[in-house]
């Protein structure tokens, strides 16, 4: 759940599960993925104009960044030039472009061919608004999706006096949220290529070693599959008390539970996995801890039905937890964070597994299973791994640990 975390392997899993830490399966994987393509770029663009004319507002702008990738397919640096889409309620998308990156953008742009330029003493805030008049959109609401910096907000709202500028939430959430099974084939791939990245992790470990020195390891696993490295935050012993690690320094030594929350991205699209076990033989404290936390996150697994409220993968997992005499609530040691959150095109997403959240669970939304349980001053376990939702209820991305010992089917 958390962002990143950390690994740790066991000299004792060689000897129960040598095909786990020695045998790659990446040549069983598949050579290629398939990109989103146009089709469903131009479907997703049609999704938001009916929430436009739901909502009753007139367009949707986006800045630079991922929202704008998801419906046009182009990835722009969100430089201070400001690069804009427009969809409109109704009509074709449009982009203002600054002038002198205009042939740059054609190269990369399917999308449209409606694209007004702006020199470099223009404003391009002026130009957005007069083309929402040229096309007879002159007042009304104008969603700005989240991520769009102020400045633009700003200079929108100084060029549009007669717009009402609004959250364009109502309109990217709904489109993202859901995903589509192109989306859920290349996160799956994301998270094929991510277990046999901790699986070399894990093989990797040996006395001395340090945190980065594993992470290299997983990172040059992500990359020989043709993924883009995302992160492997590996923590080990008393670090991995910390959900996000902690900046002291740590080698491994026997006995020293290691954490590996890894991820990577694919055709655009996410894994995010994590793996604890232990370097040597576990304790007694250490199995029965790892094993409370894999009940609780099968709790939360079989919580995930459809119609029911996020919550409730939160509400499941952590009461586990709470009846095993941890907590209550966020309280240490225990659970300190949510359940679980959405994840997708941004390893983050919307759909988080957290109390409050009454949003019910429906077909194609994606997000993990992490309930970790933090003891400070000794250590932490968690396990992740992420699920979609489909007719028959939740799939798991990455199959859950076995044991403490297994890390892996």
């Amino acid at each position: 759940m958390i962002h990143r975390r950390q690994f740790l392997q066991s000299s004792s899993l060689a000897l129960l599960a040598p095909s786990i830490l020695t045998q790659s399966n990446l040549s069983l994987l598949p050579p290629s993925f398939n990109p989103i393509g146009l089709e469903e770029r131009k479907q997703r663009i049609e999704k938001a104009q009916t929430l436009l004319l739901k909502n009753k507002m007139r367009a949707l702008i986006l800045d630079a960044g991922t929202s704008m990738e998801y419906f046009t397919g182009i990835k722009w640096y969100p430089s201070e030039r400001s690069l804009l889409a427009i969809i409109p309620d109704r009509g074709e998308i449009s982009f203002i472009c600054p002038a002198f990156e205009e042939d740059r953008f054609q190269e990369i742009n399917v999308i449209s061919q409606q694209v007004r330029t702006w020199e470099e003493h223009e404003n391009p805030f002026a130009m957005t608004i007069q083309w929402l008049k040229d096309q007879g959109i002159r007042s009304g609401k104008l969603a700005i999706e989240e991520r769009t910096r102020f400045f633009i907000f700003d200079g929108l709202r100084k060029a549009g006096a007669t717009f009402q500028l609004v959250s364009g939430d109502p309109i990217s959430i709904p489109c993202r949220i859901i995903k589509s099974p192109a989306e859920i084939a290349l996160m799956q791939r994301a998270n094929d290529i991510t277990v046999e990245a901790i699986k070399a992790g894990m093989a990797s470990l040996k006395e001395g070693m340090t945190p980065v020195e594993v992470a290299t390891k997983i990172a040059q696993v992500h990359r020989s599959q043709g993924a883009v490295h995302d992160f492997a935050l590996v923590n080990m012993g008393v670090a991995t008390s910390y959900p996000h690690g902690s900046n002291k320094p740590q080698i491994l030594k026997q006995g020293d539970v290691v954490l590996m929350d890894v991820g990577c991205v694919v055709g655009g699209y996410s894994s995010d996995i994590t793996r604890t076990i232990v370097f040597g033989k576990p304790t007694d404290k250490q199995r029965k801890i790892w094993d409370l936390e894999k009940k609780s996150q099968t709790a939360g697994f079989a919580a995930a039905q459809l119609g029911r409220p996020c919550e409730e993968v939160d509400r499941a997992s952590r009461k586990v937890l709470e009846d095993a005499g941890f907590g209550p609530g966020y309280r240490l040691p225990g659970l300190p964070h949510r359940t679980g959150h959405g994840i997708g095109m941004n390893g983050h997403e919307w759909g988080n597994m957290v109390k409050g959240n009454k949003d019910p669970l429906q077909v194609g939304m994606c997000f993990s299973i992490e309930p970790t349980i933090a003891i400070p001053g000794e250590f932490g376990i968690r396990l992740e791994d992420c699920v979609y939702m489909t007719q028959d209820g939740p799939r798991w991305f990455s199959q859950p640990s076995p044991s403490v010992d297994v890390p892996f089917q």
